[in-house]
């Protein structure tokens, strides 16, 4: 069967209750804020695009400090969550229900692209992300976020039993709970694909790379803060960030 691309109107409450009114969910959108706070005090007004921008979170907090925004999504309902948060806050940004990698051509560069959490869920992860990248200015920047692949081979590792034989002949991708993504990416693979297009990492970081390896039982033996302070002690760097269940990467196009 031909993998299509995800589209999320008939879970948007259970994305919304399992990813974002989370500890977790909000850990990812801390690390996010920290590797981006370099743009959200920009001394001038950016052009910025969220290509698969979800409920619209960080796209709101970079349009609260002046920049102007353009949205897009395949998933209407998500994009009306987006639409009705940038109402209720009073600011105005360009919407378009589309796939980013369809509505790109039609769209001028930008300062700074977001991709957070769309690789994983498109039938041709890197040919998508090639024509989203190609909307960044010269010198200009891509905040990609992706679900990570190491962390989906070890941790389906750890689980045992029928996984390890789905993980020697590579069938265990698709496999899971709806929210499982289905086309998780090697971060050096990534990185590659985007140097070999002119980019640069100026940042990479690991989101959660301890805590989706540990047991229920841990999980609730263990104070939540020091956890979180061990995620952050490590989630920068070497070896640890490449474990993360999501890597983000900040890149700059050098050409």
């Amino acid at each position: 069967m031909m993998l299509q691309d995800k589209n999320f109107d008939s879970l948007v409450e259970s994305f919304s209750q399992r990813v974002y009114h989370t500890a977790k969910g909000q850990w990812r959108l801390k690390l996010l804020k920290e590797d981006l706070q370099a743009f959200q005090h920009s001394p001038k007004p950016l052009t910025i695009w969220d290509a698969g921008c979800g409920f619209g979170q960080i796209s709101l907090w970079l349009a609260e400090h002046g920049h102007a925004l353009t949205l897009c999504d395949v998933s209407e309902k998500m994009l009306q969550q987006s639409q009705q948060s940038f109402a209720a806050a009073h600011l105005n940004a360009q919407f378009y229900q589309q796939a980013a990698q369809t509505l790109a051509p039609q769209l001028p560069t930008f300062d700074l692209i977001l991709c957070h959490a769309v690789l994983e869920w498109l039938a041709a992860p890197l040919g998508s992300l090639t024509a989203i990248a190609e909307r960044v200015k010269p010198h200009g920047y891509l905040s990609l976020l992706f679900y990570n692949r190491n962390a989906m081979v070890y941790l389906n590792t750890l689980k045992g039993g029928w996984r390890w034989t789905n993980l020697l002949n590579n069938s265990y991708m698709g496999k899971g709970s709806k929210l499982t993504p289905p086309n998780p990416q090697y971060p050096h693979e990534v990185i590659a694909h985007l140097e070999s297009a002119g980019f640069a990492v100026i940042t990479q970081t690991g989101i959660r790379v301890f805590h989706d390896y540990l047991t229920p039982e841990v999980l609730a033996q263990g104070l939540q803060e020091e956890l979180f302070e061990l995620e952050y002690r490590y989630c920068r760097q070497p070896t640890y960030r490449d474990m993360g269940r999501y890597i983000h990467l900040l890149l700059q196009r050098m050409e």
